[in-house]
């Protein structure tokens, strides 16, 4: 097992906050916050968990397979306050234990100057997809002391390569966060039962997630720390963009289709979507709607809310999404 003691330096860190509630950009303050979660992964799980096994009736085999991260131990980097786990980065997700006591502590993760993609820790291990693809991240926690003063707790700088190019979009994380004994995952099983290809799959979940209605009181009223509990919103049947986007991703990676969860700009707006990846089709990039013969770019809190010809107007041909982070 590989192990590093970095040395702990202080410095002020400014973290940047995401929106979910899906709002302009001239009203950030009331809508800016982290959608970040606590995953309870345990280490040492086994790497693939199917969900209950079923007779299937199309000929596409969709038993839920759901992957499970693992904190291996062959690649740790360590000292008495966090250890990184980088021994699965080649799947394309690294784990993160904080074994301290602060309260307040943040994770970067930085593929490079550009991208910065910050976390809350809450002690135990907890997975994060490296959503940038192969390369040198930077990967550091920090223990705030006041306001925005934080002190680095472990930082160490990993050559990663991911020979899973589709591993970040498999496995759960704290924005997709699913296990086998989820229920979207049963009702995902349930939904694709005559599917035949990953289109009919895609097209499934997808008409399904458009029924969850849009709850403009939630969006107004999400505070920092809010993120997805995904049979929770199946189960209310109402949502956010984030929910929405959470719940297909969801879905879709445990009948084994890649999906990225993206955050960005749908036009002036701070909102949430989603790619896939088909054998037949590769990415599409944003959610997709099929008409029968075509499949054209949508997005799903839009699609549940808006007419079609208002859709297609303003999503087009993508332009007017912009992608700020993949998870």
């Amino acid at each position: 097992m590989k192990i590093i003691n970095p040395t702990a330096v202080f410095l002020s860190v400014m973290f940047p906050l995401i929106f979910t509630g899906c709002s302009h950009s001239d009203d950030t303050e009331a809508k800016e916050t982290q959608i970040i979660e606590e995953i309870e992964w345990a280490a040492g799980f086994d790497e693939v968990v199917p969900a209950a096994a079923s007779a299937v009736s199309g000929s596409r085999d969709n038993t839920p397979v759901c992957l499970v991260p693992q904190a291996s131990g062959d690649i740790v980097y360590s000292n008495t306050l966090a250890s990184i786990d980088a021994s699965n980065a080649s799947e394309g997700y690294i784990m993160v234990n904080y074994k301290g006591t602060n309260p307040k502590v943040k994770l970067q993760i930085a593929r490079s100057d550009d991208v910065t993609y910050t976390y809350n820790l809450h002690g135990g291990y907890e997975v994060f997809p490296l959503s940038e693809g192969s390369g040198e991240y930077k990967i550091a926690v920090y223990e705030n002391i006041t306001g925005n003063q934080y002190a680095t707790a472990i930082s160490q700088t990993i050559d990663i390569n991911i020979s899973n190019e589709y591993g970040p979009y498999l496995y759960p994380n704290q924005y997709v966060n699913f296990n086998s004994s989820s229920k979207v995952v049963e009702k995902a099983q349930q939904l694709t039962e005559n599917c035949s290809n990953d289109l009919d799959v895609v097209t499934k979940i997808y008409n399904y997630a458009t029924t969850i209605v849009y709850d403009h009181t939630k969006a107004e009223l999400v505070e920092s720390g809010y993120t997805p509990n995904v049979d929770a919103i199946m189960e209310s049947g109402t949502g956010i963009c984030l929910d929405y986007a959470a719940l297909m991703a969801s879905m879709l990676r445990s009948q084994n289709i890649p999906t990225r969860l993206e955050v960005g700009y749908a036009g002036d707006v701070y909102h949430a979507w989603i790619s896939i990846y088909t054998t037949e089709t590769g990415w599409i990039n944003g959610i997709i709607e099929f008409n029968g013969k075509d499949w054209t770019i949508m997005d799903p809190t839009f699609a549940a809310n808006s007419s079609e010809e208002a859709l297609k107007s303003f999503i087009g041909d993508g332009s007017n999404y912009t992608t700020k982070y993949i998870y």
